[in-house]
């Protein structure tokens, strides 16, 4: 088996991405009434656009949008109505600032036209296998394309997921997913690939897959993972703490677990608390390359 080696760049429509030591930190602006974690806090455009700003200003480097809930047992939205949503956020957070944009979605219609609109990549949760016109949507835009793993569909993934080794099997199906992009005609510097945490995965899965993230650098694309304030974050924390963890306490956990992805080389994380997460990277990166045996006898800090 060939095997590449960790990508260090990924080319989206119309710029390439550097991916620098630490991973690079991708916002979510959920421009949705029903999202899982926000509570629609952010439905509507004007709320949206000012979300994905605000992201922006605290450190983001990429902002992805999407219309459509891809919540555990959540329903499909039509086209019409994810356009909406997400078509003029889109158009405006292009034209508002310099950071690339990323629409989530599955459905090719609502990527083109997003595409057009200003955006340089495509996050399909199917693995652009939901709707057939997708790929080629990618192929003619030259779009950025992210590929991500997940076992049904929103509505039944988690009915009862199993796995006998949770990495290997997801490993072969974005070997599978990489090669069939290729073979369509996505030049392989476009391709990102996400393993998709909490999509049709237990909390052991979960948690064998974050431990385990860096199995899938030698698949010579950029890693993606979205674990931000899932329910596994939550369930994590529940027997050290005591008690439910709060919204704030699954950020704090966000950030803490996007280090062990950092550690293990991981290219890009999916986030909500953008400014919190991207500090928690920045000190850790930079407190590895400290030398060792530097500190202080004194008590003072």
């Amino acid at each position: 088996m060939f095997v590449h080696s960790r990508a260090t760049r990924w080319r989206l429509r119309s710029r390439v991405l550097e991916l620098p030591e630490r991973p690079l930190v991708m916002g979510i602006v959920n421009a949705t009434p029903d999202s899982f974690s926000d509570g629609g806090r952010h439905d509507g455009e004007d709320a949206a656009v000012a979300h994905g700003l605000a992201l922006a200003a605290e450190g983001a480097d990429i902002l992805d949008v999407g219309g459509e809930s891809t919540r555990p047992f959540s329903e499909p939205v039509d086209a019409d109505e994810e356009w909406r949503r997400v078509g003029g956020v889109v158009r405006r957070l292009a034209r508002e600032t310099d950071l690339p944009i990323s629409i989530d979605t599955s459905k090719a219609w609502i990527a083109e036209r997003a595409i057009d609109a200003g955006a340089e990549i495509i996050n399909d949760v199917t693995g652009l296998e939901g709707d057939p016109a997708m790929v080629g949507v990618a192929v003619a835009s030259g779009a950025g394309v992210c590929a991500m793993h997940m076992r049904g569909t929103p509505k039944t993934m988690q009915i009862d997921p199993r796995y006998d080794d949770v990495v290997a099997e997801i490993r072969s199906y974005l070997v599978a997913r990489r090669d069939a992009l290729l073979a369509a005609g996505v030049e392989f510097d476009r391709i990102c690939l996400d393993p998709g945490i909490g999509f049709g995965k237990t909390h052991a899965h979960n948690l064998d897959l974050v431990a385990r993230a860096g199995a899938f650098l030698d698949l010579g694309a950029p890693i993606l993972v979205g674990h931000s304030r899932k329910g596994f974050v939550g369930k994590l924390l529940e027997k050290p703490l005591g008690r439910p963890a709060t919204l704030e306490d699954r950020d704090a956990a966000t950030a803490g677990i996007a280090c062990v992805l950092a550690a293990q080389g991981i290219q890009i994380v999916r986030v909500h608390a953008v400014g919190l997460v991207r500090a928690a990277i920045e000190a850790f990166v930079t407190s590895r390359r400290l030398p060792a045996g530097r500190g202080s006898s004194s008590a003072s800090g």
